[in-house]
């Protein structure tokens, strides 16, 4: 399964007057493509830390110690606020606890709604443009390599300047199409509402609405929306609904008016329905064919489209592509055999008691340049580990040579403290404040990071080298063509004011919002609680994201409410095929929404397993508790709340963070942290329960009657 995001070893910490806090301690996991990732635990966990590293957004006092996130070949942790930009609110979106935090209370709806997408789809329309030629000048080159044959090379170069210049007039032919089909839309939708007003007598602004809705009549204009056939009468509709509209905002009769523009509507409706000509293929007849379009029904019209394009073209475009695509595959697997050796060589530089700081910079620089060229940019699908290899030992570099100087800075710090404590101590007084330790960097644990970053991308290679026989390379052709024709879609795809306006109203609608046409013009503080989340979880999809981080949304919900809104987000993940991080502290919110679960506890993952793991076999004595605190119907015993509070994570505790808790703690727990045992394949926990010299210990009464209550009902029992 693709995963949509990683995470690796992720530690942040916090500076504050009392020290450093230690909030997030070198956490660990995926996110595949449409599933939904839980993460769960106490306030103070870790999780919204989490949450907010992913999307960019932390607090200014933050220190991300180690770690990467990959998203779509780039560690989030490394690149500039410029590259996050692009990521931010449009392939990565973030729904917060309160509604009110997200929306500005004095604008309204539709206005916060459509702002970010005339924004962002500029940027899209630019970076669509870039993606188109970057990909197609690549393809280029390494076909021209594998050609060999000038006359083969030079006719392949020939093909993809026909290419660019046929998508060129494919994105003139589409924006032009885009452009009258969406006034259609408008028009009826416009009329709809304006007709029903003039029933009712309810009208405002008749002159300038009926001129708006005959703007959109001329607009809607076109060959393939509203023909020749069909204009003449539209035109003349509008222009007797225009006459009529003064007269009828005066208080005159709407009867004539409303039947013109029903009339209007029916035109309007019946072009938004016809079936849009595949423009790509067009782009190529209008251009190389030197005909008229084939004058028949637009399916029959694609279809001949496509013959033309294929005999003159594509087939021949795409045999010799293929052949572009392999010989690139084939110098990046050659390239990889290298760098594994080159890795494995300079590995050594990074394992000394002390780094010499010339030395290791050219060891990172000969690595990543043996890196750079493992990479393969015609592989659509970026591979993250080779893209982020350089930054991420580069910025460890920094961090371990800029710390030479810090750490000594803060020691002599520490020691300054420690010196006013001990006078106090010694004058027979008790401070009222610890010592915390020193806010040094651990030099050790970066060389450990440099050195894990090494092996794993050597094991990455591998790997790949294992699996180079089994690529579909005639499949990625077509995918190749497909990105290709996508990109070019990109360009011609303009989101003006109109367009974002009738994109909104549809979100609006899809998240449940009842009359969205009258809504769009009302401020946040006309809207229920419920609503207002569904309002920023319609701007959440305004850019339509491939992730979807909900940090509590239903917190602040009453149960009711709550259940609705479970059930719209579980409704939007299918429908969108959204990969979703849902942060919550309630077990019970996620239990049939959640496809994976990690329950957190003092900045670390304690139990990471598939939801049923989780509900039907939890392993760690944290995720009991919670388990054994969460209401159902069916329980009669008294429900147990977990004893103490979370540990002061300035001075995080030396064996197990819930130790202090946890009444089935051992002497060991208090001693030394535990590793995530196995459970199954899926399935992990860290608890010192799990180690094979343990003592058995069953978990509480309540989860176990909970548990077989829940496999009768699903026909389980024992």
């Amino acid at each position: 399964m693709e995963n949509k995001l990683s995470v690796r070893d992720l530690r942040v910490s916090f500076r504050t007057t009392n020290g450093k806090v230690q909030a997030v301690r070198g956490i660990s996991f995926d996110l595949a493509k449409g599933e939904t990732l839980a993460i769960v635990g106490e306030s103070g966990s870790g999780k919204s830390v989490t949450s907010k590293a992913i999307l960019g957004i932390q607090a200014a006092n933050a220190i991300t110690e180690s770690g990467e996130i990959i998203y779509d070949g780039k560690d989030l942790l490394k690149i500039s606020e410029e590259d996050f930009h692009k990521i931010r609110g449009d392939k990565i979106s973030m729904i917060f606890q309160d509604p009110m935090s997200s929306l500005n209370p004095i604008v309204k709806i539709g206005k916060q709604l459509t702002e970010a997408m005339i924004l962002k789809g500029k940027a899209r329309q630019k970076e669509s443009r870039a993606n188109f030629n970057t990909y197609l000048k690549n393809l280029d080159k390494r076909t021209g390599e594998a050609l060999g044959d000038e006359a083969k090379r030079a006719k392949f170069s020939k093909m993809c300047k026909d290419f660019d210049t046929f998508e060129f007039r494919h994105v003139k032919l589409e924006g032009d199409f885009n452009r009258a089909r969406e006034a259609a839309v408008e028009g009826s939708e416009d009329i709809e509402e304006l007709a029903f007003e003039l029933e009712k007598n309810a009208a405002k602004d008749i002159a300038f609405r009926v001129n708006t809705i005959c703007s959109n009549a001329k607009t809607s204009l076109h060959e393939y929306v509203v023909a020749s056939d069909k204009s003449g009468s539209l035109m003349s509709l509008a222009e007797s609904a225009k006459k009529a509209a003064p007269a009828v905002a005066k208080g005159g009769d709407a009867a004539g008016l409303i039947a013109d523009l029903n009339k209007m509507k029916a035109i309007f409706d019946e072009a938004a329905a016809k079936p849009a000509p595949d423009f790509f293929r067009m782009g190529y007849y209008v251009v190389f064919s030197g005909k008229s379009l084939p004058d028949m029904p637009v399916p029959e019209m694609n279809e001949e489209l496509l013959r033309y394009l294929d005999d003159n073209f594509m087939k021949e475009f795409i045999a010799s592509a293929e052949k572009g695509i392999r010989r690139s595959a084939g110098i990046s697997y050659d390239n990889m055999e290298r760098a594994i050796a080159v890795l494995r060589e300079k590995k050594s530089v990074f394992g000394r008691e002390s780094l010499d700081k010339k030395e290791a910079y050219a060891a990172h620089k000969v690595m990543t340049a043996a890196v750079e060229a493992t990479i393969d940019h015609l592989k659509l699908v970026k591979d993250s580990f080779s893209y982020t290899f350089g930054p991420s030992i580069k910025s460890e570099l920094e961090r371990y040579f800029g710390a030479i100087s810090k750490n000594a800075k803060a020691i002599r710090l520490h020691d300054k403290q420690q010196r006013k404590f001990d006078r106090i101590v010694a004058k027979g007084k008790t401070p009222d404040w610890k010592v915390a330790e020193a806010s040094i960097t651990d030099m050790e644990l970066v060389k450990a990071n440099i050195v894990r970053i090494i092996d794993r991308l050597a094991e990455h290679y591998a790997e790949l080298l294992s699996e180079k026989n089994s690529r579909n390379y005639a499949a990625e052709t077509i995918a190749a063509i497909d990105y290709l024709k996508e990109n070019a879609t990109g360009v011609a795809a303009k989101v003006t004011k109109r367009i974002a306006k009738d994109r909104a109203i549809k979100l609006m609608d899809e998240v449940g919002i009842a009359e969205p046409r009258k809504r769009y013009n009302q401020y946040p503080f006309e809207f229920s609680g419920g609503m207002r989340q569904r309002i920023v979880i319609a701007i959440a999809l305004a850019a339509n994201p491939d992730i979807l981080i909900c940090d509590e949304p239903t917190t602040a919900l009453d149960v009711t409410i709550q259940a609705q809104i479970l059930e719209l987000i579980n409704k939007l993940k299918r429908e969108r095929d959204l990969s979703i991080i849902f942060i919550t502290h309630d077990l019970g919110v996620v239990a049939n929404m959640a496809d994976r679960v990690a329950v957190m506890y003092a900045g670390k993952i304690v139990e990471y397993g598939t939801a049923e793991e989780i509900f039907y076999d939890p392993r760690h004595p944290y995720t009991w508790a919670l388990l054994s605190s969460m209401p159902d119907l069916d329980t009669k015993e008294k429900l147990e709340s977990i004893p103490g509070t979370p540990p002061n994570m300035i001075y995080p505790p030396k064996g197990d963070a819930f130790a202090a808790r946890n009444k089935y703690a051992m002497q060991i727990d208090f001693e030394a942290q535990p590793p995530l045992f196995k459970v199954t394949d899926t399935h992990y926990a860290a608890t010192w329960l799990l180690h094979p010299d343990a003592p058995k210990i069953e978990r509480p009464k309540i989860i176990s009657d909970r548990i077989e209550r829940m496999k009768v009902k699903r026909g389980e029992s024992k």
